[in-house]
């Protein structure tokens, strides 16, 4: 038993060693020209800016630099267990080259990136390559060892390593100092670790960028925090204002009619019928609390219905078009709905708008994973213009909404319309 468990390991130790050589040399293949091609074209790209072509080709090179970053986090992650955070401010969406461009420009994260390039291939690229060399070389020096030296002495002379080998006397020399790399072939693990490592120093995010992130975090949670709360006083303030109050006034009713039963049948039938008429109404107004909490259709149907049904009760007439693969987390979907929701309402009440029009997709990210990306909402009117967020036009409380889910809002309202407000929410 306990020699199997011996043989089981090493044979484990084995795989390991030669998984991470052949990890290894595949780093080191693509490393190097990855990183060569990508330093080359974001430097040729910047320089050009001034002349207005980098504006077009610097947003694509500087994206392509962020995929091959990212596919490098994930092969630390699944290859080494080394976890790189990604800290990328949102890309801008404006069409305007110009924004982009100077958008991606302004980020640390893209100057990491580049700082990295460099660093990759030189001292990532050896990091890389060292657990092949370590594992596959002394194959080499074996087989030299082994006779393969007469036809390489042939040529005149070879060399492996420091060794000359030209006779039989040096090959086995050779073959020893094969024998000798092979010992320290357990460390390729370490080293293709090693490398992950290197990455991380370069391309993690500083300490600044993570003191942001997580004031950024603290004060979306307090937001949070503030409108749930507040949520939770209205909820409280609309049952003991409406249904509750119309619930005692039925109950009271309800008394009056006992005693009136005997003594007035007719008071107590009309009495009756306004106490119907109460339940109906303490009815009404807990559908519309509820429907205020958490829409059934929300619920049952999903976004894309939901923001359908919404419009349909919109005064002013308006287009719906959903381009969903599937639903989303209920809170994302709750958030979403609410947020466009108060978009409509800030339409209609303040724009002076005759015609809206909704869109809601999802994006897939150019380096997420299967399934990730973003659902990109855009309601769009045809008013006067002029909405600003924190203005008191409610887009305030439209952001701090998304941010507690990490989105952003975007609002494009020249004077003379149109205005077009768009949100962003990560989501699966």
């Amino acid at each position: 038993m306990t020699m199997r468990t011996g043989n089981g390991s090493w044979g484990t130790r084995a795989r390991g060693i030669g998984l991470a050589a052949v990890r290894g040399l595949a780093l080191a293949l693509v490393t190097l020209p990855g990183a060569l091609l990508g330093l080359t074209l974001a430097l040729v790209s910047i320089a050009l800016v001034p002349i207005g072509v980098g504006l077009v080709t610097t947003p694509w090179v500087l994206t392509g630099v962020r995929a091959l970053a990212d596919w490098r986090r994930v092969l630390a992650a699944e290859w080494g267990g080394v976890r790189i955070p990604s800290a990328y401010r949102p890309a801008p969406k404006d069409p305007n080259p110009w924004t982009r461009t100077f958008g991606l420009l302004r980020d640390p994260a893209t100057w990491r990136d580049l700082r990295w390039l460099p660093v990759d291939m030189t001292a990532g690229f050896v990091t890389a390559l060292l657990p092949a060399v370590l594992v596959f070389y002394p194959l080499e020096g074996l087989a030299v060892a082994a006779g393969l030296w007469r036809p390489l002495a042939e040529t005149g002379g070879y060399w492996y390593g420091f060794v000359r080998v030209s006779d039989q006397a040096s090959a086995l020399a050779a073959g020893a100092l094969a024998v000798a790399l092979l010992g320290l072939a357990p460390l390729a693990p370490r080293l293709l670790t090693a490398h992950f490592r290197l990455t991380r120093t370069v391309l993690g995010a500083g300490q600044g960028e993570l003191a942001e992130r997580v004031r950024v975090l603290t004060e979306t949670r307090r937001n949070a925090v503030d409108t749930s709360a507040a949520e939770l006083r209205r909820i409280e303030r609309d049952l003991h204002d409406g249904a509750q109050a119309r619930l005692v006034a039925m109950g009271m009713d309800l008394g009056t009619i006992e005693m009136l039963l005997d003594k007035d049948p007719a008071q107590a039938k009309r009495l009756l019928a306004q106490a119907r008429q109460s339940s109906a109404d303490a009815l009404t107004e807990l559908r519309d609390l509820v429907r205020g909490i958490h829409p059934p259709v929300l619920a049952e149907r999903g976004l894309g219905d939901a923001v359908r049904a919404l419009a349909l009760r919109m005064p002013v007439p308006t287009e719906v078009i959903v381009d969903l693969p599937g639903r989303a987390d209920a809170p994302v979907e709750s958030a979403a709905y609410f947020a466009v929701s108060e978009a409509l309402t800030n339409a209609v009440k303040h724009s002076g708008a005759d015609r809206i029009w909704i869109d809601l997709h999802h994006v897939k990210e150019g380096h997420a994973k299967e399934g990730a990306g973003m659902l990109r909402i855009t309601v769009t009117d045809n008013g006067r213009g002029g909405a600003v967020i924190g203005a008191g036009s409610g887009l305030a409380g439209v952001e701090r909404r998304l941010g507690t889910f990490d989105g952003v809002l975007a609002v494009s309202s020249p004077a003379g319309g149109p205005t077009m407000v768009t949100m962003e929410i990560p989501c699966v």
